[in-house]
């Protein structure tokens, strides 16, 4: 296995349109990196870019120690795994999974036919290494069948397989020819949802079996938080934050990644935070205020330079750090929808008499963020109905704090 290195690498296609811009990551090796964002963001381009079916327009790859700019896809060592399985249909599933490691074999003792019979007739001592070799594939193949648990559709055709069938197919296929580096291109999304969870687990399990470098690309942020080492967040051919899952989910570099990682939206208010010797408060569609003695007081320091005594922010806080609470400092919401999902309960809620104080820009309405609902997560025997009124309390430990024009995180790297 390798490391993978992008250094400012860009890929701008004819009319101008720039897929990837000035794109520097480091894949450490045995690393699982994800790449996840929004449709038409650059990710399956960057993948592309590194496995060579696409020529940057600038910049460096290296896989390994080689400079694997201006190699040929075939040269890189690398394999990839397509979201639409790429089996052939004529081949029987061993075929599918020799076939890479066969044709390397046949070009080594001539290619064809033709070329293996002149090999036994002129090269006989090569023949043994021949069969040698061959032995040496069908051993490989049997045991990533086995590793998979398709041994017994070895006799089959792709068309008489389940969707979870060939996409393991299409990983073993991959798994045999012991790459640098794995690519997978949202493999998964053609599987229903119980599938789709089943074979992130694998995925999980042959990453650590094999000790691999891998790289996934996807826009699901549920397989980015549960596959990745590290997960890297695209958006308009740009790299935004990389981190670990909880890094990115508790401490996103600015309002897009904060608004498109997590499952649930999260919570994002604009208004005005003021700050006065023994309190802070925040102004917006409902109020909240924390004072010396409150545990995220402190925190909250950050916000404010030198004699500065009042910010325009945009306020951001994920549904679980919401609790049901009268204490002072509270704000009150009518109860408009209910989820019950088994292992918790959704509240959505609207806030009542609000007044909205914040700026109305269009980094905000990009990210949604005007919506005036409230979404909080209790617990599956909340008892509550729509309509009823409640007070909320948010955590100040966890809020999190972005400046309403570039977004910024503004307490990053004070958490």
């Amino acid at each position: 296995m390798a490391k993978v290195l992008l250094e400012h690498v860009t890929k701008q296609f004819p009319g101008a349109t720039m897929a990837v811009d000035g794109v520097s990551l480091e894949i450490e090796d045995q690393e699982f990196l994800v790449l996840v964002g929004p449709s038409g963001c650059g990710k399956s381009t960057t993948l592309r870019l590194i496995a060579g079916l696409e020529a940057c327009t600038s910049g460096v790859i290296r896989i390994g120690a080689r400079d694997v700019t201006s190699v040929a896809p075939k040269d890189r060592d690398i394999a990839m795994v397509f979201q639409n399985y790429a089996l052939y249909p004529h081949m029987s599933v061993y075929r599918n999974l020799s076939f890479g490691l066969t044709l390397r074999l046949n070009r080594k003792f001539g290619g064809g036919v033709i070329g293996r019979g002149l090999s036994k007739i002129f090269q006989p001592q090569r023949a043994g290494e021949s069969v040698q070799l061959r032995a040496e594939i069908d051993n490989k193949v049997r045991q990533t069948a086995l590793r998979l648990g398709i041994e017994h559709l070895l006799d089959r055709k792709p068309h008489q397989l389940s969707g979870g069938e060939r996409q393991r197919v299409a990983l073993g296929r991959a798994i045999v020819r012991n790459p640098a580096a794995f690519l997978f291109d949202e493999p998964l999304s053609n599987l229903d949802a119980k599938l789709r969870q089943q074979m992130r687990v694998e995925l999980k399990r042959l990453h650590r079996d094999l000790d691999a470098t891998m790289i996934y690309v996807t826009h699901d942020q549920v397989e980015a938080m549960t596959l990745g080492d590290r997960v890297a967040v695209m958006n308009d051919g740009r790299i935004l934050q990389v981190g670990s899952p909880l890094e990115i989910y508790q401490q996103p570099a600015n309002l897009f990644v904060a608004k498109f990682i997590g499952s649930v939206p999260i919570n994002l208010c604009p208004g005005t935070v003021r700050r006065s010797s023994d309190r802070v408060r925040f102004d917006g569609r409902f109020q909240i205020e924390w004072r010396a003695e409150s545990p995220g007081f402190k925190r909250l320091g950050g916000l404010f330079e030198a004699g500065q005594s009042e910010l325009k922010v945009v306020m951001g806080f994920r549904a679980e750090d919401v609790r049901v609470s009268g204490e002072e400092g509270s704000f009150e919401v009518e109860v408009t929808e209910i989820d019950r999902l088994g292992e918790s309960t959704m509240i959505h809620s609207r806030v009542c008499g609000h007044n909205v104080d914040g700026p109305e820009d269009d980094n905000l309405k990009k990210t949604g963020s005007t919506d005036e609902t409230v979404l909080v997560r209790l617990d599956p025997d909340a008892k509550l109905v729509s309509g009823d009124r409640v007070n909320l309390m948010v955590d100040s430990g966890r809020v999190m704090w972005f400046e309403p024009v570039s977004g910024e995180n503004l307490l990053k790297e004070q958490k």
